[in-house]
C-alpha cells in the first residue's frame, strides 16, 4: 500500500470570509493537488495583524474574527496570527510567520513544506522545513520575484530561500529566466502553468452578455485586477482618444482609482470609462465574454490568470511584453503584445475590432496546457520529488 504524502503548504495568498476572491488561484492549485492519490495536505493560511491600536482598523476588523481552523471547500486551513508591522517589517515578516506555522507543523507528520509565494512564504517555509529537518520548495509567481527579489529588505532573504529549497517552481518559462537573472539557479526551478475551469471559463455570445450588463452595442475594452501603476490601466485610459467611441471597463479596486477617474476627466473621456469595483468570481465569465479585448498593460507579470481567464473565454488580449506574454499570444487570434504606450494599445485595438477573431479561435490558441487536474498532478509529482520519493 503506498503511503500518503503528507504536505504541509503556507500559503499567504489565500482566500478566507473576509476576503473571499484572494489568492483564489493558490486555493484552486491546492485543491486540484489535494484532489490526487495518496496526498495529504494541510493548508497554513498566516494571517497578519498589526499591534493595538493599529489592529482596531476596519482594514484588519474582519481578519481578526475569522476562525484560527477550518475546513474551505474540502480543505483542512490553518490560519495563525502573527505580528503585522505595515510599511516597515518586510525583512521581518518571515521569521513572524514562521513563529506562527511552527505550532501547526508539530502538530502532525510532515514529509515536505510548500510554499505558495516566494516572499515572505518561501524564507518562512524555510525556517520552518529547517527545524523539523525536512526538505521544501517554493513557487515563484510575479512580484515576489520582479520586487521581492530585488528589494533590499528581502533580496537576500529570496536567494538563501532558493539555494536551501530541494526544489523551485515558476508560473512560466519567463518567471524561470526572470529567476536566474537574480542569482537562483535555472536548473532548480520547473515550469508549473496555471489551470482554468473549462466548465466555468468557455466562449459564449458577445452580444447575450453584453446585453446582461445593459452595456449596449458600443466597442468595449476591459482590464481585470487592483488598480496600481504596476497593472497600467492608465496607459489604456490615455489611448481611449485615439479610439473614439469604444468604452473602458475596469474591474478591481486599489489606490489609483480617484487618479484614473480625474485622468478620465482632464482627456474628455470619463464618460467612457467605467469603474466596475471588485467583481466576484462568479461573473468572471460572462465579463470576459461581454468584452471586445482584454486590455493589460502590465510593466511585470509573471504569468496573469485574467490572461488565461480571458482567451479561454474567447476574447483576445492586449498585454505588454511582461512574465508569460510570449508564451500566450502565440497566434493572432489570441491577440497582440505592444509597447506600453497608448499609441501602441490603440493601434492594437483598432486592428481587433477590424478583424475580430472567433471566440473558438481564440480560446483554441490555449491548447492544453492550462488544466486545473493536470496542475495537481504535477504539483504532487514535484512534491514526492523533493521529499525523495
Amino acid at each position: 500500500m503506498t503511503a500518503p504524502l503528507r504536505i504541509l503548504s503556507i500559503a499567504t495568498l489565500f482566500p478566507d470570509a473576509a476576503r473571499p476572491n484572494f489568492g483564489l488561484f493558490v486555493e484552486r492549485s491546492l485543491r486540484a493537488l489535494a484532489a490526487q492519490p495518496h496526498i495529504d495536505l494541510s493548508v497554513v493560511a498566516p494571517l497578519g495583524l498589526p499591534p493595538f491600536p493599529l489592529s482596531l482598523h476596519p482594514r484588519y476588523r474582519a481578519l481578526r474574527d475569522l476562525p484560527e481552523r477550518e475546513t474551505w471547500n474540502g480543505l483542512t486551513v490553518h490560519r495563525p496570527r502573527f505580528t503585522l508591522l505595515p510599511r516597515v517589517g518586510t525583512r521581518l515578516n518571515p521569521a513572524a510567520i514562521a513563529r506562527a506555522v511552527a505550532p501547526v507543523a508539530r502538530q502532525r507528520a510532515v514529509d515536505v513544506v510548500d510554499a505558495q509565494f516566494f516572499y515572505p512564504d518561501g524564507p518562512a517555509a524555510m525556517r520552518v522545513a529547517q527545524a523539523l529537518g525536512l526538505p521544501f520548495s517554493v513557487k515563484a509567481r510575479g512580484a515576489d520575484i520582479s520586487h521581492f527579489g530585488h528589494s533590499p529588505a528581502s533580496r537576500g532573504q529570496v536567494l538563501k530561500a532558493a539555494e536551501r529549497a530541494a526544489g523551485l517552481l515558476a508560473v512560466s518559462e519567463s518567471m524561470r529566466r526572470d529567476m536566474a537573472a537574480i542569482g537562483i539557479d535555472s536548473g532548480k526551478v520547473t515550469v508549473h502553468y496555471t489551470g482554468i475551469d473549462r466548465a466555468r471559463f468557455h466562449p459564449g455570445d458577445r452580444a447575450a452578455a453584453r446585453a446582461q450588463f445593459g452595456w449596449g452595442d458600443a466597442a468595449t475594452i476591459l482590464s481585470v485586477g487592483a488598480l496600481i501603476p504596476r497593472k497600467g490601466q492608465a496607459l489604456a485610459i490615455e489611448a481611449l482618444p485615439a479610439l473614439p467611441g469604444v468604452h473602458y471597463r475596469l474591474a478591481g479596486a486599489g489606490e489609483e482609482e480617484a487618479r484614473y477617474r480625474a485622468l478620465a476627466a482632464r482627456l474628455g473621456v470619463a464618460d467612457r470609462v467605467h469603474f466596475l469595483g471588485p467583481v466576484a468570481n462568479a461573473e468572471l465569465p460572462r465579463l470576459y465574454r461581454a468584452a471586445d479585448a482584454v486590455v493589460m498593460p502590465s510593466a511585470s507579470e509573471g504569468l496573469a490568470n485574467a490572461w488565461v481567464e480571458a482567451l479561454a473565454c474567447g476574447t483576445p488580449l492586449v498585454i505588454s511584453d511582461a512574465g508569460g506574454a510570449a508564451e500566450l499570444v502565440t497566434a493572432p487570434a489570441a491577440g497582440r503584445i505592444v509597447e506600453r504606450t497608448p499609441e501602441a494599445i490603440a493601434s492594437a485595438v483598432h486592428e481587433i475590432l477590424a478583424v475580430p477573431p472567433a471566440p473558438a479561435d481564440v480560446a483554441a490558441t490555449l491548447g492544453d496546457r492550462f488544466d486545473w487536474d493536470r496542475n495537481g498532478r504535477d504539483l504532487a509529482a514535484h512534491l514526492r520529488r523533493c521529499a525523495g520519493r
